[in-house]
C-alpha cells in the first residue's frame, strides 16, 4: 500500500503555515506573519514538498484551514488550496481552525480537554470546546461566535482543569475565566498546519475529502460572502 500523502495549509489567523504528511513522517513550516500570508504561503508549501522530496502531483489530498478566523485570511487559505488542488486533480479537506488549535494543545501540552477562543473583534470570540478521543480532538457542541459574557452565561462552568488556547483568552481573560474551575493556559495562540494533519488523515480515511468545487469556508458570522473559483459552480 502506498504511503498516504496529505498537504495542509493555513492562513486563517495572524499565523501562516504549511505542513506535509508522508506516511508517518511530518514536515512543516510556521510563522506569525500578519498581512503577509499571500507572499509566504506558497514558498512554505514548496519548502515542505522539497523536504519530503515529492511533488504536488504525488499528493492524495490537500487540507486547508476552513475557519473561523480572519475573513481575508480564510479566503486566502481556501483560494490557495483550491488553486493547488485544481492544478493536480486532488480533493480537498476543510479543517476547523479551532480544532487544529485544540490538537496543538494536545501535541504540545498533552491537553485532553480544551477550550478554544479566537478574538473575533467587535467584542466577540470564535469559540469551541474539544475533547481528546482516540488521539484526536473532537468537538463537543457547536462552534460559535459570541460575546464572551453571553458565552459564559450560556455554557456554564466546567469542573476541574481545562486547557485554554487562542487569542480570545488573552483579550477577554477575566470574563472567559468563568468557563472553568481551573484554566491551564496553553502555549498555543494560533492554529498550525501540522496540527491539521491528524484530523485530515482521519477525514480522508472516513471518505470526507471533497472535490475542489465543493470546498467551503466557515466564517460563523452570517454577513459575509464567498466566491468560488471563476467559472465553477
Amino acid at each position: 500500500m502506498n504511503e498516504l500523502k496529505i498537504l495542509a495549509v493555513d492562513t486563517a489567523t495572524e499565523a501562516c503555515s504549511a505542513a506535509l504528511q508522508v506516511g508517518d513522517t511530518l514536515f512543516s513550516r510556521w510563522e506569525e506573519a500578519p498581512r503577509d500570508h499571500t507572499r509566504k504561503i506558497l514558498p512554505m508549501v514548496q519548502a515542505v514538498l522539497d523536504d519530503a522530496g515529492i511533488t504536488l502531483g504525488e499528493l492524495d489530498a490537500i487540507a486547508f484551514g476552513r475557519g473561523p478566523g480572519s475573513f481575508t485570511g480564510v479566503r486566502i487559505g481556501i483560494s490557495v488550496a483550491q488553486g493547488l488542488a485544481f492544478g493536480v486533480g486532488v480533493p480537498l479537506i476543510g479543517i476547523s481552525t479551532l480544532a487544529a488549535m485544540a490538537q496543538g494543545a494536545y501535541r504540545l501540552d498533552g491537553a485532553k480537554q480544551v477550550l478554544t477562543a479566537i478574538d473575533a473583534r467587535m467584542n466577540e470570540v470564535y469559540f469551541g470546546r474539544y475533547e481528546l478521543i482516540d488521539g484526536r480532538m473532537q468537538r463537543v457542541g457547536d462552534e460559535v461566535v459570541s460575546d464572551p459574557a453571553a458565552l459564559v452565561d450560556a455554557r456554564g462552568k466546567l469542573a476541574g482543569w481545562v486547557t485554554c488556547v487562542g487569542t480570545g483568552f488573552e483579550t477577554y481573560s477575566e470574563t472567559l475565566s468563568g468557563l472553568a474551575d481551573e484554566l491551564a493556559v496553553s502555549q498555543v495562540r494560533f492554529p498550525a498546519a501540522i496540527d491539521m494533519l491528524p484530523l485530515a488523515r482521519a477525514a480522508w480515511l472516513a471518505g470526507e475529502a471533497v472535490p475542489v468545487e465543493q470546498a467551503t469556508p466557515v466564517y460563523l458570522r452570517d454577513k459575509v460572502t464567498w466566491k468560488k473559483l471563476p467559472g465553477r459552480e
